[in-house]
Parts: structure tokens; sequence; C-alpha cells
């Protein structure tokens, strides 16, 4: 079978908006191939829990920190320290359950969300599963997909401390923060669910940091549109199966150089 291999994206805001088409060609590939939504049932009960979780804990830490820091008084400064204690609440909720619904819904989900990214791409390629289904072969990339995902988290939120720790250098430090900070999450969101992907093809860490970085504006539209699924209600339940079949939608139309060579001798 002769593979199709996409070419590159030359312009840049053609690239920024193909890539943030990919979430919508999933779920048009959902409606195409119904099959693939069997793969959608345990993913999504495992994200309903775990963002009802962090919405009610999450509000539960909103009153905490207005009940700590909101004074009870009809003075100017106190109506003002309350309107601040509000804000820092809501952006410590806003922060709280999208890391937790990003990180731990990941975090659950990585086996199914992997084996939703290889039925993806026998699909669209129009190839069979190199191995059928067994609960061994699961169990054992289960425990890989699961390792490999609690490695890149921890990674991300230790680099996300560290960016936090430029707030404290006076002036400057929080405009690079406020910069550098949405840049982070954007490349995490773009590795992330390409990984599903990219670690099946055997590529390292630092392999698939040169593929996201080969392709900036692909990558930074396909994240910009998984960010939003994430920011839009009801929505965000979906977003996870989304995006990993979007990325690997992705990866079909821009396949690594080891993989097109590959793919054109075939």
């Amino acid at each position: 079978m002769i593979r199709q291999v996409g070419t590159a994206v030359v312009k840049p805001v053609a690239g920024f908006t193909r890539g943030f088409g990919y979430p919508a060609k999933a779920a048009r590939l959902f409606m195409r191939k119904p099959g693939l939504i069997r793969f959608l049932v345990i993913p999504f009960f495992i994200n309903l829990l775990v963002f009802s979780s962090a919405v009610y804990y999450g509000l539960d830490l909103f009153q905490q920190v207005l009940q700590t820091y909101a004074p009870q008084t009809e003075v100017w400064y106190g109506m003002i320290l309350y309107y601040l204690a509000w804000v820092v609440a809501l952006l410590l909720t806003t922060v709280m359950v999208f890391f937790s619904f990003t990180v731990v819904g990941n975090l659950i989900a990585s086996p199914f969300n992997e084996l939703l990214s290889e039925r993806t791409e026998n699909l669209v390629l129009g190839e069979p599963p190199q191995e059928g289904f067994s609960v061994r072969r699961f169990l054992v990339e289960s425990g890989s997909a699961f390792i490999a995902e609690l490695k890149k988290m921890a990674l991300f939120l230790g680099c996300m401390l560290l960016l936090f720790l430029l707030n404290f250098i006076p002036g400057i430090g929080s405009l690079i923060y406020a910069v550098l900070a949405p840049l982070l999450t954007l490349f995490f969101l773009a590795v992330e669910y390409m990984a599903f992907v990219l670690m099946r093809k055997q590529l390292s860490f630092a392999d698939q940091r040169r593929y996201v970085f080969r392709h900036p504006m692909l990558m930074g539209g396909f994240a910009c549109s998984v960010f939003c699924l994430l920011a839009i209600p009801f929505l965000q339940f979906f977003c996870i199966p989304l995006a990993v079949v979007g990325a690997t939608l992705l990866w079909c139309d821009f396949p690594g150089e080891e993989e097109s060579r590959f793919s054109q001798t075939r």
C-alpha cells in the first residue's frame, strides 16, 4: 500500500489554521466511523468523574479562599480586598480545575487513549491492526503509557513551578511569566496529545520535541484549538478523545522524516 505523505505547510497563517481544525476533523471522523465510539466509553466516564470532582473541590476551594481573605466590612478598603480575594479565588479555582482535569484525566485514561490513537491510524491508512486485542498486551502497554504520562506531567509541573518563581523578580518578572506560562501550556498540550502516536513510533522525548518544533504554527494552531475546547463548558468531556484523534490525523498528514522515507519505499 502506498501511503500519501503530507507536504509541509509553508505559510504560517495557513499552518495555524490547519492545525486549529484537527479536533473538528476528529469529530467528523467519529461521525463517519461510528465504530471508533466504542473506544470512548471508558475514557468519557473517567473524564466525567475527574471533571466533576475537580469542579466540586474547586468550588470548595473558592469558598474557603473567600472566607479566609475576604473581610466582612463595608469600608472602602475592605471592598477592594474583597474583590481582590474574589479574583484570586477564581484564578485558583480555574487553575485547579484545568490542571486536575487535564493532568489526572490524561494520566488515568492514557492506556485507552493510546488504543484509540492506534485504531484511528489503522482506519485512516487502511491498515489492519498489527496485533489483535489481548488483555495481557493491554496491561503491559497500560503500564508503559501510565509511567510515560507520569513523567511528562512531573516535568510540566516542575517547569510551571520554576516559571512561577519568576513572579518574585521585581518589575519584569511577572511580565516574563505572563508570556512564558501560556507558551509552555500550549507546548505541553501539543506534546501531550501528539505523544500517543509519536511514542508508538518509538520516538524519544527529544525526537518528539524536535517534531513539534519542526511544525511550530501547525502545532500552535492545534494546541490553541485544544485549549479552547477545554475552556468551553460540556465540551471538556469530549476534548481529550478529540485531541487524541486530531493529533493522530495530524501525524498521518505530516509524518516524521523517518516515517516519510519508509512510506515512500513501500
